[in-house]
């Protein structure tokens, strides 16, 4: 089977630098460094890094501030021909918020072998009991998003 193609690939990597700008906001402000971008169309239409601390907020991650911006932005909750960028595969919450937003597609970076609901513990965008499924590309800049959560919490011990 033939991989993805030098430019799709390269339109991956653009988007998902943006979203490694977004974790380093997070990493600046004591948060765990998490990016989040959703693009329609080439343009960035929703931003958001992790906020869960300073906002005391358990729902404020990375990707569902991104959607919330996105659907404001656009007037619709609907997300259809989006791409959900994340520097890391997104948990349980936010695959499904995903999915529920119907984006068309999440690109992450770096697996999370604790949490990841797109492929590594659970794959709720491409679970055919549900109504909408979305594609999925992982290992976007892996190495490059995996290192800053590395340094993120070895800072902390």
């Amino acid at each position: 089977m033939k991989g993805p193609s030098p430019a799709f690939m390269k339109e991956h990597e653009a988007f998902m630098r943006i979203a490694i700008e977004e974790a380093r906001k997070g990493y600046s402000q004591g948060e765990v460094p998490v990016g989040a971008v959703v693009v329609i169309e080439g343009s960035v239409k929703g931003r958001g890094h992790n906020r869960r601390d300073n906002l005391k907020d358990p729902t404020a991650h990375a990707e569902i501030t991104a959607l919330r911006e996105a659907a404001e932005h656009l007037g619709s909750w609907r997300l259809e021909d989006a791409t959900l960028y994340s520097t890391l595969e997104p948990c349980p919450m936010c695959a499904a918020a995903a999915v529920l937003s119907r984006v068309g597609r999440i690109v992450f970076g770096a697996e999370d072998l604790r949490w990841g609901a797109c492929g590594t513990l659970y794959d709720i965008p491409r679970d055919s009991r549900l109504n909408h499924r979305c594609e999925v590309t992982g290992g976007v800049l892996a190495e490059e998003c995996a290192k800053m959560l590395r340094e993120f919490f070895l800072a902390l011990r």
